[in-house]
């Protein structure tokens, strides 16, 4: 197997993301389908297409010229979209009308014409067309404000002098750490609006600047630590005469919102206290601004935001949450409707009396679920990812099994209609064998080089985990890591992938184990998952074992070789928030809670507390642009280790943020990162 020009392919793919369709609308008949997707498997410009009985058409190819407003470069980051082009883009209700920016610029699109530009006041950021397809709101220079498609008349809706304030954005922590992206909301009418804004007056400051350039000056951030103050966050009710109301709730014992909408039945918002134990689904009176208490979710640790909910079925029914010991179930009007044993993952969409959402009984897996009145039943078969959307008589079901991903619109009495993949195919076929390591059964995946026979001689082994709360890497699927993990495979070693306790999928009992200490059960559960990988395969050599990862997985790694370094004898940390009370405080506190109470907890999930400890080769990497774990993290865990005159490496990536995504800094650092490897590891 010629592995060479992986790493240039991974870079050039944007790790095989290229070309696959996404961000779909069905229309409410079913019989086309708007999504976005770029030309190639290496065109980083994204599309609008159309999907109709005639197949596939191209709508939008934009023509990259200008320059992205600033808010919208952070929203991208906070969200993970790395393409240019069009990255999102509204409907009304019908479909027919579409509208989306780009470069700042508002555009619209209305049935089959051209797309037409929309003058508006500034550079657009998040436009949301209104249902009825009349109007448009969006954001620019921190306000809010609508224009009329009819005759181009563009009103101010919200706006403050103050520059800390802004209206109609999410802050930080509900874009980063709770899944909120937006910050204003149509009424289903599209005469009113919800609006968040967003004060940061109170939001400590923190300077990234850029070495590799100093020409340039340090862009400032608002970033609320841990243990610090957020920025004040309020909704507001507006209405197209000028009519506004505040949203009232107690925020200050609720400082969180963490989800907003408007239903047929008015708007529905939840928040949640500081300490995230205590969650409240309101319902708002758009006029007076009043509201009423649907629902309480208490937990002792945290209570987990679930993506879809709360909503609201046609007749006023709640659909939300409920974790009752190992399950995490749907609940309809305080009803579980799940199973015990079945784990919500996400709601997709309410319709009526239906609920179309992704659960799983089996971690490898996630399946599409739909709950109606005929009761609950699953849409989608085979081992795999599966995931979709639904209107009545038609079904979108994207699947990402491990011989691919595939997209198919499923009509009644009409024969199924692929949507094509344009993704790369990789140069590296992973060779995946799936075990249960342990008593506790953690899924682990073993991938060996194609040329290794048993009984060829030892191999090194690396493992390469996440093993965090923000996703499970050990699923059926096609996915880049497991591409690149055979990659290192291929040069030598035998590479072990394991989600321990903490990662999603496994229930609120498994996620939870990690409450007040992020470190000691996932290290532990990794050394179980290696021992498992050893006995299946006695080739494995555990003399000569390293482990590598990204984010999390760069803090458990670190932590690795200097909590045992008896089992664990080459790492690399990349990205790690190594030092707990730099990262922010939705998130860190969900585990940790508040650093002034709870000190230890964030001392004993911190590597840096351990740097004296350290006896072997560890290499640390990060982005110098990182806005989300900011290169301070790994430069004290660097100084701590120099003060303990502990030898090891630091590699900074000048201009990279969170997700590197520059070609030559991609494929570079994998070059590098294997090197290390081999040389600690003294493999030939």
């Amino acid at each position: 197997m010629d592995t060479n020009g992986f790493p240039a392919q991974t870079a050039r793919t944007s790790r095989f993301t290229l070309g696959l369709p996404g961000a779909f609308t069905l229309a409410p008949d079913g019989r086309r389908s708007l999504f976005l997707r770029t030309r190639g498997p290496e065109d980083r410009t994204s599309c609008l297409w159309l999907l109709d009985d005639d197949g596939e058409r191209l709508l939008v190819a934009p023509d990259e010229h200008g320059s992205i407003p600033a808010a919208e470069v952070i929203r991208r980051e906070r969200s993970g979209q790395s393409a240019a082009g069009i990255v999102d883009y509204t409907t009304d209700s019908t479909m027919r009308t579409v509208a989306f920016a780009l470069n700042g610029d508002l555009w619209v699109l209305d049935g089959d014409g051209e797309p037409k530009p929309v003058p508006t006041a500034g550079p657009a950021v998040d436009p949301r067309i209104d249902p009825t397809g009349s109007r448009i709101a969006y954001v620019t220079d921190r306000a809010l404000r609508v224009v009329e498609l009819a005759d181009g008349n563009d009103r101010l809706m919200a706006e403050d002098a103050d520059p800390e304030t802004s209206w109609g954005l999410a802050e930080h922590v509900a874009s980063e750490s709770m899944g909120r992206s937006r910050g204003h909301w149509w009424s289903p009418d599209g005469t009113s609006l919800l609006a968040a804004r967003v004060d940061r007056t109170p939001v400590q400051r923190w300077w990234i600047a850029d070495p590799a350039n100093p020409d340039r000056p340090p862009r400032e951030i608002a970033y609320p630590a841990a243990g610090t103050a957020n920025a004040l966050v309020s909704l507001h009710a507006f209405d197209l005469k000028g009519k506004s109301v505040a949203i009232e709730w107690d925020r200050t014992g609720y400082e969180y919102l963490v989800s907003a909408g408007w239903d047929a039945h008015g708007p529905l918002i939840s928040v949640q206290s500081r300490d995230q134990r205590v969650l409240h689904v309101l319902a708002a009176d758009a006029d007076t601004g009043r509201t009423r208490l649907l629902h309480e979710q208490r937990d002792p640790a945290w209570v987990e935001i679930i993506g879809g909910t709360p909503a609201r079925t046609a007749s006023g029914a709640l659909v939300h949450t409920a974790d009752e010991g190992e399950t995490r179930r749907l609940t309809i009007d305080g009803l579980p409707v799940t199973p015990e044993g079945l784990q919500l993952r996400r709601v997709l969409e309410v319709s009526g009396e239906s609920v179309l959402f992704e659960a799983n009984d089996e971690p490898t897996e996630c399946h599409l679920w739909l709950y109606d009145e005929a009761g609950l039943r699953r849409l989608s078969d085979g081992p795999g990812s599966h995931t979709g959307h639904r209107v009545d008589g038609a079904l979108l079901l994207a699947s990402n099994t491990e011989s691919g991903r595939t997209f198919v619109v499923r009509r009644d009495g009409r024969p199924d209609q692929a949507v094509t993949s344009l993704q790369a195919e990789p140069m590296v076929t992973p060779r995946i064998t799936w075990l249960s390591a342990g008593v506790r059964e953690i899924r682990t995946a073993l991938l060996l080089p194609s040329w290794h026979k048993p009984g060829d001689g030892p191999l090194p082994v690396l493992m390469r985990p996440y093993g965090g709360p923000a996703m499970a890497l050990v699923m059926r699927a096609s996915s880049w890591w497991f591409s690149t993990a055979q990659w290192y495979a291929e040069a030598g070693f035998a590479v072990v992938i394991a989600d321990g306790r903490g990662t999603p999928g496994r229930g609120p009992a498994w996620e939870k184990t990690v409450h007040r200490d992020t470190l000691t059960a996932p290290l532990e559960d990794q050394v179980v998952a290696l021992h498992a990988a050893a006995e299946y395969c006695p080739d494995l050599d555990l003399t000569r074992v390293g482990i590598a990862g990204w984010s999390y997985g760069g803090t458990l790694a670190a932590a690795a070789v200097l909590r045992m370094p008896e089992v664990f004898h080459a790492a690399i940390s990349g990205a790690g928030p190594s030092d707990q009370r730099l990262y922010d405080t939705h998130w860190r506190e969900r585990f940790l809670g508040h650093p002034d109470e709870h000190p230890e907890d964030y001392d004993r999930s911190s590597p840096i507390t351990d740097a004296a400890n350290l006896q072997r080769p560890l290499l640390l990497v990060h982005g110098l642009a990182d806005d989300n774990v900011v290169a301070a993290h790994t430069l004290r865990l660097s100084a701590a280790l120099l003060a303990a005159g502990r030898l090891h490496q630091v590699l900074p990536l000048s201009g990279a943020t969170h997700r590197p995504t520059d070609e030559a800094t991609v494929a570079g650092l994998m070059r590098y990162e294997i090197q290390f490897l081999k040389n600690a590891l003294k493999v030939e």
